[in-house]
């Protein structure tokens, strides 16, 4: 008898980020990179349209027993997403707008079907600056383009 259940990677987070990739393409976006790692802070999807830069965070579960998928994404995790963003946002010289987007997928633990898929745009705002060459000082400007 085990003491410890210890976790094997599967595919579920691999299966995720295509049903996310799949989804963003169905959507107009334009696939730049995924699993962009910047210090061992990761970003899953950066994706595209004419107006803005989007860094997705996706989080794919198979139970609802600890909250669902998105909810997973804790203030730590959006952190990471904005210090990773402002780095890939300088080092390319990105000129448009960023946005931070979270997609959450809850799969049927068997089958790995999608139970549930929910595409948070504007999911978060950063609470560090970001970069963005279009800033009136031509350094940072706080980020914001609530509709």
């Amino acid at each position: 008898m085990a003491l410890f259940h210890l976790h094997r990677p599967d595919d579920t987070g691999n299966l995720g980020e295509q049903i996310a990739v799949n989804l963003l393409q169905q959507k107009g976006y334009t696939i730049i990179d995924q699993n962009v790692k910047v210090n061992a802070k990761e970003i899953d999807i950066i994706a595209a349209n004419e107006e803005f830069i989007v860094f997705c965070e996706v989080k794919t579960r198979t139970s609802t027993f600890n909250g669902y998928p998105e909810q997973a994404v804790d203030e730590e995790k959006k952190r990471n997403i904005t210090f990773a963003a402002n780095i890939y946002i300088k080092c390319h010289h990105e000129e448009r707008k960023p946005r931070f987007d979270v997609i959450g997928i809850l799969l049927d633990p068997k089958t790995k079907e999608v139970i549930e898929l929910n595409h948070i745009e504007d999911a978060f705002f950063p609470r560090q600056r970001t970069v963005h060459r279009n800033s009136l000082s031509g350094r940072y400007k706080w980020h914001t383009h609530r509709k």
